[in-house]
């Protein structure tokens, strides 16, 4: 709670004493908690000696239609992402260094604290906005080195509990879906239709591909896959995550109302997406 201009010194000198102390250590500016302007800049233009990236945050009301709200995330971290390139166009205190983004908090945050203090419940339709979300980064991945999406447990998390039961929001069964199935080595993709959102990359083996549709429509859509460099070896698999109405969610103790579904499939070429769905295809490659 202090002007940028005091701060920036603040942040260098602390920088320099602990490096005395530890020349090993990654340093992380802090940055921008709204959204984007003069804060980040001023750290880049001040501070850029002493530290090896920086922090930005952002959190998501709800929108209405669902497509605008599942927007929000993949528009956010655009912003940031055109900001930053700009910048590092614009400083001369950035030339010849990588000072990348660490999205240390990243969410929804509306609605009543159904589960007390800050307990947020998610639903359907921010799972979707939270997969759109880690599509923009994949493809800005050249500068978000990290994101952690805010937070893990409770309050505004992505897993609920009680004393006796355990449940993943939607928004934790996108995280668990990417983070176990979805490449490492992004790809580019065009021609992708308004509202649906996709994103692309191979499996580190480099053995299979996988591609992330996200449809935040009430119509079922076919995307006819024309992969450059990829022939498919086989069948392929796909994970869904759906449900009949945008505002499905997990509560601990009752069944779920919204899973992640797994599926084989013949086609590797027309990839079909149900209405207010994320679906994540692999596709064994040659």
């Amino acid at each position: 709670h202090i002007p940028l201009i005091q701060y920036v010194r603040k942040h260098n000198r602390f920088a320099v004493a602990m490096r005395k102390v530890d020349p090993s250590i990654t340093l992380v500016g802090v940055g921008e908690i709204i959204g984007f302007g003069g804060w980040s800049e001023g750290m880049l233009k001040s501070c850029a000696d002493h530290m090896e990236h920086i922090s930005e945050h952002f959190y998501c009301k709800e929108k209405k239609p669902i497509p605008a709200h599942v927007a929000q995330p993949r528009e956010r971290i655009r912003i940031k992402a055109d900001a930053h390139r700009a910048l590092r166009k614009k400083l001369p205190s950035l030339k010849g260094k990588d000072i990348r983004i660490v999205l240390d908090e990243w969410n929804y945050w509306y609605g009543p604290h159904v589960y007390g203090e800050l307990g947020t419940r998610y639903f359907l339709k921010d799972a979707l906005g939270i997969a759109a979300g880690i599509h923009e980064m994949v493809r800005n991945s050249d500068l978000f080195l990290m994101a952690n999406y805010a937070q893990t447990v409770n309050v505004i998390g992505c897993i609920k509990t009680t004393k006796t039961d355990v449940a993943f929001a939607t928004t934790g069964l996108v995280l668990k879906l990417y983070r176990k199935h979805f490449g490492v080595l992004p790809l580019k993709v065009a021609g992708v239709p308004a509202p649906l959102d996709a994103a692309a990359a191979l499996t580190e083996d480099r053995k299979a591909l996988t591609v992330a549709v996200v449809n935040p429509t009430m119509q079922e859509k076919t995307i006819r896959l024309n992969a450059n460099g990829f022939t498919p070896a086989g069948k392929g698999t796909m994970w869904l995550i759906t449900g009949a109405n945008s505002m499905l969610y997990n509560e601990p103790g009752r069944p779920p109302q919204v899973v992640i579904q797994e599926k084989k499939i013949d086609d590797a070429v027309n990839l079909i997406v149900p209405p207010l769905s994320v679906v994540l295809y692999r596709l064994p490659a040659k």
